[in-house]
């Protein structure tokens, strides 16, 4: 599984991954229970490779946040995404300690919990999205 291939869709819970096009949409598989689906051309669908979160000087992609999660939580999933919002911002602040504080709200900071804790029960393991970088760094 590739994180470039896992998307989410506007107005339904969870997270998916891409299979296959279809004549009127997409093909994808629910990462809970396996089951696919046909998500209409219409459904907003957000790869999470092209998400990003506001940091003080940056955004950081989706990808390195969830490293940075994965280090944090030792590869086990991270704190409930029903937790207090005092817990959610001290864990996040944890994680990436310069996320600017007026631009991502607790319903984004929920979004990437739970997100985190779908692919971490899903099997996922590395968040990378160009594996190529691990070549360059070994030569």
């Amino acid at each position: 599984m590739e994180f470039r291939d896992i998307l989410a869709i506007s107005g339904q819970p969870g997270l998916y991954r891409y299979i296959a096009r279809s004549t009127n949409g997409v093909i994808v598989e629910a990462l809970v229970d396996g089951k696919r689906t046909n998500s209409s051309g219409t459904a907003k669908i957000s790869a999470l490779a092209e998400i990003a979160i506001y940091t003080e000087t940056e955004e950081l992609p989706l990808w390195q946040v969830f490293e940075k999660f994965y280090a944090y939580t030792g590869g086990k999933p991270t704190i409930d995404v029903k937790s207090d919002a005092e817990l959610l911002k001290k864990t996040f602040g944890d994680v990436i300690p310069d996320y600017d504080r007026e631009r991502v709200h607790v319903s984004d900071m929920k979004k990437v919990v739970s997100w985190f804790n779908i692919l971490v029960n899903a099997g996922m393991t590395d968040f990378r999205i160009d594996k190529s970088e691990d070549k360059k760094d070994e030569e």
